[in-house]
């Protein structure tokens, strides 16, 4: 978190959500409809994602805080990482300003047509073409350092206890489990599960205190060969931050939770995605997919960070528009379009959330960065 202000911003769910329960957070926020939000929608928890049949779109991948609530608060997180990314690629604030404006323009056609179509931008593009080349070597590669059926243990990878590699070898005796292996990349039904290697895995901040495996399996009678081969991401389902609609029902376990948010809000990430109970623990699971990626943009220029925020914005906008109706839509649609300036295209809540949340988070990550740098 202190390699940035991007990072910091990614790592600070938490804060986003303080700030919202504060008077001036809370004050003149549009109320839209209650559907399933992601909870913590910055950049990089937009990516390439494939379904089970192979298909590639881009959709929100991690649903770590997915919740029934108000769609605004997706809009203003996103916000607030574009303007940090901006921030960080040193682009002047007018940049800002215009990006907001096209992220408002990106999210309103999600919602004037839900089959629209956008323009995509080049980063977008190239990290597509490259999600579609990937093969399992690229993944071993990339998440275990290791094209052979083992996990190598190091700094990424720990050691687990035997009470653990009992509870997995456990776990994937259960049919349904199974069934989820084998319903993706056409296996057979009836194929065989062996678990070749599992070990905890320290991905970020976020997963420490908390379980996070990484399971290698073969699947089937064959030889050890890239389609026999699948690495499960084992999670421990955690209680949202974010905030919920006084009046929505959504299932108190938490990774059913985390499962029900991605069938609504990402449908590709959630067909693969199940919940479980681990060691007394909700958790869930998923395939980790080669072709799927997390978009990385560490340097924009003005013409590209303007387009960004639009696609972002407008893949939201669908993942939302999706679950409301007709007449919702059009709600929402309308709410959006008031609050405008004539100075300014974006809503005024979403600019002023916005800029005060970059405030607040960049003193934050200085504070943050002083007290790493006394521990260093």
């Amino acid at each position: 978190m202190a390699r940035s202000p991007g990072a910091y911003v990614r790592g600070s769910t938490a804060k986003f959500y303080e700030w919202l329960e504060t008077a001036a957070g809370a004050q003149s926020l549009p109320e839209g409809p209650p559907v399933w939000i992601c909870g913590d929608c910055h950049i990089g928890n937009l990516g390439p994602i494939a379904n089970a049949d192979g298909d590639i779109e881009i959709q929100i991948r991690d649903l770590d805080h997915t919740v029934i609530g108000n769609p605004a608060h997706d809009l203003i997180r996103l916000g607030l990482s574009l303007a940090s990314t901006a921030r960080g690629s040193d682009l002047p604030g007018v940049t800002t300003a215009m990006m907001l404006e096209q992220m408002i323009e990106g999210y309103e056609q999600a919602f004037r047509k839900i089959t629209a179509k956008i323009e995509r931008p080049e980063t977008v593009k190239t990290t597509l073409q490259d999600s579609m080349r990937r093969t399992w070597k690229h993944l071993a590669k990339e998440r275990i350092e290791n094209t052979e059926p083992t996990i190598p243990l190091g700094k990424r990878f720990w050691p687990i206890s035997l009470e653990e590699k009992k509870a997995i070898t456990r776990l994937f005796e259960k049919e349904h489990v199974r069934r989820l292996v084998t319903s993706l990349r056409m296996r057979e039904n009836n194929a065989p599960i062996k678990v070749l290697d599992a070990a905890y895995w320290r991905k970020g901040c976020s997963s420490l205190g908390y379980l996070r495996f990484a399971i290698l399996l073969h699947v089937g009678d064959g030889d050890y060969e890239d389609d026999g081969l699948c690495l499960i991401d084992m999670k421990e389902a955690v209680k949202t931050v974010a905030p919920r609609h006084s009046k929505a029902r959504i299932p108190n376990d938490y990774g059913e939770r985390v499962v029900m948010g991605a069938q609504h809000v990402a449908p590709f990430l959630g067909e693969r995605m199940l919940a479980e109970t681990f060691l007394g623990k909700p958790v869930f699971l998923r395939e980790l997919m080669p072709q799927d990626l997390q978009l990385e943009i560490a340097q924009l220029n003005r013409e590209e960070a303007v387009k960004i925020a639009k696609y972002l914005a407008f893949v939201v906008g669908i993942a939302h528009a999706r679950q409301m109706d007709k007449a919702a839509r059009k709600r929402w649609h309308n709410e959006l379009q008031q609050h405008r300036s004539k100075t300014l295209d974006a809503p005024s809540w979403l600019w002023k959330s916005v800029v005060e949340l970059m405030a607040i988070h960049e003193t934050a990550y200085l504070e943050h960065c002083r007290r790493y740098a006394g521990k260093s």
